[in-house]
């Protein structure tokens, strides 16, 4: 039991019998610095696209290089982490991103950008899934919480990133990149002592941790294969919103209300920090009322506030964006968790796999929604994304996963 491993390791305060709330929030300020870090990539094309006079293109050719790298290889990653779990595979997938940066900010031409950009996306493709199950090692059976406290970070750094960018890159151009090769560094660090951690849980607490998280689920396979998919269309209707909110939000308060892109900056950051707080919120609510609960509410909830948003004044607009990035932001904590119910033993795998979908069709939703405003206008687009939310209403046939307990503490619902 845990209470043996305590007497065994004295002078490790981090090795505790419930919840490691210092593992979670240092794995929180992680996953900040590595979003940080992917954010800054796409707010750098228009300095790469003068400098070097790329077409639009090639700055395509660059996302997808980064979109692959950064989300089709994490369920390979998971995968292999769950069979062969490496403590200190964190600290060095973060070398990646390091060595990425730095290529990236003496980068001479297209070839070593995409080379740059290649090393930065596998970095953050070994870092997820892993990440994702410390958080759930740490979580001392509070899962949703732990994962929410994990998810808030990325989503802090993902804003964080754009605004950096332009304070530090912009005017100091392509150079100034490698200064966020100190935050990759600090990430680094941290994540070695994270490593620390996760090697003596390994060794001195195997046999019960398997027993947590391998747990066979009792739902006929039929049932997980459904529930899968309807977690999957969860994922498609929530980053498709969000690609439409986060890419043409601004845009669209330009065009209908002519503020300045200042202003409407300020609001897409509104949106963004509500977003931020909806993570951690869905975290507690997960654990406390259940985790199909939180997607139905989640998604579907925020349906009413993203349908009448295209038909009100600025101000009930803007209103309306932080109640929906509260209200839809809850889910993908709950999601994720929720997965790793129905795949107890591939903790790895369906982390990663549900981390590659949220970058994945982010990605393709933003690619597809700014052909469609070609194509029409961008308040068109944004009428259309306000409709995403009703898929929420499929999670009612999610089934009820029962909370499975231990002698040390109760780690479901």
């Amino acid at each position: 039991m845990i209470n043996n491993v305590l007497n065994k390791i004295k002078g490790h305060p981090h090795v505790t019998e419930g919840t490691a709330y210092a593992i979670l929030f240092t794995m929180g300020t992680c996953h900040l610095l590595n979003d940080m870090i992917q954010s800054v990539i796409p707010a750098i094309y228009p300095l790469l696209k003068d400098k070097f006079g790329f077409t639009f293109a090639q700055i395509g050719v660059i996302t997808l290089v980064f979109q692959l790298t950064s989300s089709v290889l994490q369920p390979f990653v998971g995968r292999y982490a769950d069979r062969h779990p490496q403590p200190y595979s964190l600290a060095a997938g973060m070398c990646f991103t390091l060595l990425g940066l730095v290529a990236l900010a003496f980068a001479p031409d297209f070839l070593p950008i995409l080379l740059s950009v290649a090393l930065i996306g596998c970095g953050s493709s070994v870092f997820h899934p892993e990440a994702s199950r410390v958080a759930q090692m740490a979580s001392g059976g509070r899962k949703s919480l732990a994962q929410s406290i994990f998810q808030v970070g990325g989503n802090g750094g993902s804003a964080l990133g754009p605004l950096l960018a332009a304070l530090i890159i912009i005017p100091y151009g392509q150079h100034a990149v490698g200064w966020f090769a100190l935050a990759a560094l600090l990430a680094s660090l941290l994540l070695t002592r994270v490593g620390c951690w996760y090697s003596l849980v390994l060794t001195d607490v195997k046999t019960l941790h398997r027993r947590r998280q391998a747990a066979p689920c009792r739902l006929p396979e039929k049932t997980v294969r459904l529930s899968l998919g309807i977690l999957v269309l969860m994922i498609f209707s929530k980053y498709f919103f969000n690609a439409c909110m986060t890419s043409y939000f601004t845009f669209f308060l330009m065009d209908k209300f002519g503020v300045t892109v200042q202003q409407s900056q300020y609001c897409l950051f509104a949106y963004l920090a509500a977003f931020a707080a909806g993570t951690l919120l869905g975290g507690f609510l997960g654990d406390r009322y259940g985790r199909k609960y939180v997607i139905l509410f989640s998604i579907l909830g925020a349906a009413p506030f993203t349908l009448v948003m295209p038909y009100l004044n600025l101000g009930w607009t803007v209103v309306m964006s932080v109640i929906t990035g509260l209200v839809i932001a809850s889910a993908f904590s709950a999601i994720v968790v929720y997965a790793t119910d129905l795949k107890p033993d591939k903790v790895g795998m369906i982390a990663g796999v549900f981390f590659g979908l949220m970058f994945g069709l982010g990605g393709i939703g933003s690619a597809f929604f700014g052909w469609l405003a070609d194509l029409t206008s961008v308040e068109f687009i944004f009428r259309v994304s306000t409709w995403l939310p009703l898929l929420g209403i499929v999670a009612v046939f999610l089934p009820d996963v029962k909370p499975v307990r231990t002698n040390d503490r109760e780690a479901g619902r």
